[in-house]
C-alpha cells in the first residue's frame, strides 16, 4: 500500500500543469457564458472548463479573472445583456466556491475595487431593467451585490478551533458579516421566469444557509465569553444582534407572496436575543465602571491641583526667587 501511494504521490508532482493562455480564457469564458441559449445556467463541463485554469500557473488563474471581468463589463455597458451578465456572475460564485485557492485568490484581487479609477465590476446598481429580461436584469442587480458581501466573508466557517481563537471585535465583525448576507438574500427579487434565473436562486439559498449556519456559530461562541467583553464591543453585539432579530421579524410579519423565503431558524433567534439581553447588561455594568474611573480621575486631579497652588507670600514668609536672583539678593544683603 505504501508503494502504491508513494508511485501515486510521484506521478502527481511529475506530471506538469497545464498552461493557458489569455486566449484560451477568453474563449473558455465566451462558451460558458455565451448569449444563446439565454435561458440556461452555464452548463456542468464548461464550468469544469473554467475550474481547471486553478490547476494551472498563477498566469492562467489570472487570465480567466480577468477574461471573467472584462465579459461581465462589456455585458454591463450600453443596454446591456442581463443573460450574459447573470451567468458571468454565477459563474463567479461556483468559482469562488469550489475554485482552487490560487483561483480565488486572483478572483478576489480581479473583483476588487481599483485604487485608481475607482472602478467596481460588481457596481451594477444601476443595471437597465429591460421589459423582456426585467427578472434577469433584477437578478443580475442582486447577485452582483449578494457576491459583494460574499467576498467580505472569511474564508475560514464555523470551526470550533477558528472560532475560539478570534479576538472579541473580529468575532463581532464577522457574526455582522454572516448577518448581512441571511439579510440581503432575504431581500432578493421575487424568482421569475428562466432556468438561468432559478439557478441563481439555488446558489442564494445555500449561501442563505450557510450564513446562518455561521452566525448560530457566532452567537453561542459569544454568549460564552460576554464576562471578557469590553464596552465597545458590547454595544456593537447589540447593534448587530438586534438586526437580527429585526430581519427575522420582518421577514415572519411581511405577507405571503408566491415565492417566500424561509425564516430563519426560531432557536437562533431565541438565542441571539438573550445574548442580546446579556449583552446590554454587560453596557450597563462597563459604563458604570468606566463612569467611576473617570470620576476619581477627576478628584484625583482636583485634589493634586489644590496641592500645586501657591501660597500667598505673607510678612514672615520667605520669597524664593530663581537661582540668579536668589544669589543677588544675597549679594546684596551682605553688602548691607
Amino acid at each position: 500500500m505504501g508503494i502504491k501511494l508513494r508511485r501515486l504521490a510521484a506521478t502527481l508532482l511529475l506530471s506538469p500543469c497545464p498552461a493557458y493562455s489569455a486566449a484560451d480564457a477568453h474563449q473558455a469564458v465566451a462558451r460558458a457564458t455565451s448569449h444563446h441559449p439565454s435561458t440556461s445556467p452555464p452548463s456542468a463541463h464548461h464550468l469544469d472548463a473554467l475550474l481547471a485554469f486553478g490547476r494551472g500557473s498563477r498566469l492562467s488563474a489570472a487570465a480567466l479573472a480577468a477574461a471573467l471581468v472584462d465579459r461581465l463589463r462589456a455585458s454591463a455597458s450600453g443596454q446591456g445583456d442581463p443573460y450574459v451578465a447573470l451567468k458571468c456572475l454565477v459563474a463567479l460564485r461556483v468559482l469562488l466556491a469550489k475554485g482552487a485557492f490560487i483561483l480565488r485568490d486572483q478572483l478576489l484581487v480581479a473583483l476588487a475595487r481599483h485604487p485608481a479609477s475607482g472602478r467596481n465590476p460588481l457596481a451594477l446598481a444601476s443595471f437597465p431593467l429591460g421589459r423582456r429580461s426585467f427578472a434577469a436584469a433584477s437578478w443580475v442587480r442582486f447577485s452582483a451585490r449578494l457576491l459583494e458581501l460574499l467576498l467580505l466573508l472569511p474564508d475560514a466557517g464555523e470551526e470550533e478551533e477558528y472560532l475560539s481563537a478570534l479576538p472579541n471585535p473580529h468575532l463581532v465583525v464577522e457574526l455582522a458579516a454572516f448577518a448581512a448576507v441571511a439579510d440581503a438574500v432575504r431581500g432578493a427579487p421575487p424568482p421569475q421566469g428562466s432556468a438561468l434565473v432559478w439557478e441563481a436562486v439555488r446558489l442564494a439559498e445555500e449561501d442563505r444557509v450557510c450564513a446562518e449556519r455561521n452566525v448560530a456559530a457566532r452567537v453561542r461562541e459569544m454568549g460564552d465569553r460576554l464576562d471578557t467583553l469590553s464596552l465597545a464591543d458590547a454595544v456593537e453585539l447589540v447593534c448587530v444582534l438586534r438586526r437580527v432579530e429585526e430581519s427575522a421579524a420582518a421577514t415572519s410579519a411581511s405577507p405571503a407572496p408566491e415565492w417566500k423565503w424561509a425564516a430563519m431558524d426560531e432557536g437562533v433567534v431565541c438565542a441571539a436575543r438573550r445574548v442580546r439581553e446579556q449583552a446590554e447588561q454587560v453596557v450597563l455594568r462597563r459604563t458604570g465602571e468606566e463612569r467611576r474611573v473617570l470620576r476619581r480621575d477627576a478628584d484625583g486631579a482636583t485634589a493634586s491641583a489644590r496641592v500645586g497652588v501657591p501660597r500667598r507670600a505673607g510678612a514672615g514668609d520667605a520669597v524664593r526667587f530663581g537661582s540668579r536672583r536668589w544669589d543677588g539678593a544675597l549679594s546684596a544683603a551682605w553688602r548691607y
